[in-house]
């Protein structure tokens, strides 16, 4: 529980903090909060003014490249009811995903970068002088472009965003006394700087830094800095929600500092009444999960190689971990998300022996009913064939399968069915080196589905979770 001091000097927080008017759209009253927190590689501080060249090489940032670029994005879903736990959902930083605005898809972390430099170049031809104007509007512009990527992917409704630079990482944990953390076996990188042993151990500072952005010489590269990250962030709650910060005025008091120097709030964020949500919330009652990705390596036209994302399993995933519940009203022309009644059918146009039937296993999972199986004739292209009347459920496979496949009418397809042929490009789920889930719900009937995260135990912010 927050003390009487603490909660005087929390209210300090409202004088030098920077804020930014990003949260344009009235959000529904429903109680919960869902909360965007995006670590973002920039050289300045939260006011915008350079970071002491001797400080980043500390840091071991690097050169500055000219990007800006956003490391680690969380939405953190906060119920009303504080009794329920917290979901703090991880996105990969190289997610490959549409960008809204005409930016077509890209890795999600330059959504963010897209929008600033455009808007930086707008305003250089308007004749815009103050260069610190320039990084404040176009930096909002990176801001709400990112905000509405998040909410396009997730189908949630962002409320606040919370932004924290590379400096903050490190100001930040020296403030609260460091964060526990614990590996499995000791590890060393060059690029990041990282040089941990094996065990529990207590990291601060540049330490701390280096530990959340090591991805090189680690097992599963992104998917394990992202444990990284979570364990990290389950520390730091931990030290904040036992009480250890919030009773000790020096603590408070360097906190509240870091966080003046390092974090941008969106504006009208109240605060204090925020932090009286959290008071009867434990460290136990925050779960740290990541969304469901495929390939790690998916090649991509001008980005390199990427994290394949599925909007669709993204959506059904956060509609399940919030407990919002799809709509099974029939939108104009069309019908429900729901597959209830929709019997499908596979043809293996692809010659990989058995791809038909684990493509059928994955469809069931998500609610649709068994059909048959068979072999076709080899084909380039998928494609998804629907009697007269039965285009709607033609999409509701399509979208299920991970969106874009052509559809035909085919009357020879009985009604109630729709008629899947698998080509020899098909990579989606049931495919080999496929590695999203197998199986997860269109709605919030069954377990929450796993993640292509790595395999380990469930990381909260009570107690320590070893990891790589």
């Amino acid at each position: 529980m927050l003390t009487g001091y603490a909660w005087t000097t929390l209210t300090s927080l409202t004088d030098g903090l920077t804020t930014d008017n990003v949260i344009k759209a009235e959000k529904p009253a429903d109680g919960a909060v869902d909360v965007l927190l995006v670590g973002l590689d920039s050289r300045t501080d939260a006011h915008g003014n350079p970071l002491d060249p001797k400080l980043l090489a500390q840091l071991n940032a690097g050169p500055d490249d000219g990007e800006l670029n956003t490391d680690t994005l969380i939405l953190v879903h906060i119920p009303n009811d504080t009794s329920k736990p917290a979901a703090l959902l991880s996105i990969p930083r190289d997610s490959y995903v549409d960008i809204p605005g005409g930016y077509g898809k890209h890795k999600i972390n330059s959504a963010y970068a897209r929008a600033m430099n455009d808007k930086a170049a707008e305003l250089r031809k308007q004749g815009a002088g103050d260069a610190k104007q320039i990084v404040q509007q176009s930096q909002s512009a990176g801001r709400e472009e990112l905000i509405t990527t998040i909410e396009q992917l997730t189908g949630a409704s962002i409320d606040h965003y919370a932004e924290i630079n590379l400096f903050g990482f490190s100001e930040i944990t020296q403030a609260i006394g460091g964060v526990k953390v614990c590996l499995k076996q000791a590890t060393k990188d060059k690029l990041s700087g990282a040089d941990f042993p094996a065990g529990e151990q207590t990291i601060s500072g540049v330490n701390a830094l280096k530990f959340v952005r090591q991805r090189h010489e680690l097992p599963n590269g992104d998917l394990d800095r992202i444990r990284r990250q979570q364990v990290f962030m389950a520390g730091l709650a931990s030290n904040v929600l036992s009480g250890g910060t919030l009773t000790n005025p020096g603590k408070l008091s360097s906190l509240i500092g870091a966080i003046k120097n390092a974090v941008v709030l969106d504006q009208g964020w109240d605060l204090l009444g925020f932090a009286g949500q959290l008071k009867g919330m434990t460290g136990g009652g925050l779960h740290f999960q990541t969304i469901p990705t495929g390939r790690p390596d998916l090649p991509t036209p001008n980005d390199g190689q990427a994290v394949e994302v599925i909007p669709s399993q993204v959506k059904a995933f956060v509609q399940q971990l919030t407990g919002i519940t799809p709509s099974t009203t029939a939108p104009s022309g069309g019908s429900s998300s729901t597959p209830a009644g929709i019997t499908v059918e596979v043809r293996n146009a692809n010659g990989k022996s058995g791809l038909a039937g684990s493509v059928m296993a994955a469809l069931v999972a998500k609610g649709f009913i068994e059909g048959d199986t068979d072999v076709a004739t080899k084909r380039s292209q998928s494609v998804i064939r629907y009697p007269s009347g039965g285009a709607a459920n033609a999409q509701k496979v399509s979208a299920a399968l991970g969106g874009g496949y052509d559809t035909e009418e085919d009357n020879s397809v009985p009604a109630g069915h729709v008629r899947i042929f698998v080509s020899t490009a098909y990579n989606g789920p049931g495919a080999q080196g496929f590695t999203g889930p197998a199986a997860y719900a269109l709605a919030p009937t069954t377990a929450a589905p796993t993640t292509s995260a790595p395999a380990g135990d469930t990381i909260t912010a009570d107690g320590v979770t070893c990891i790589n």
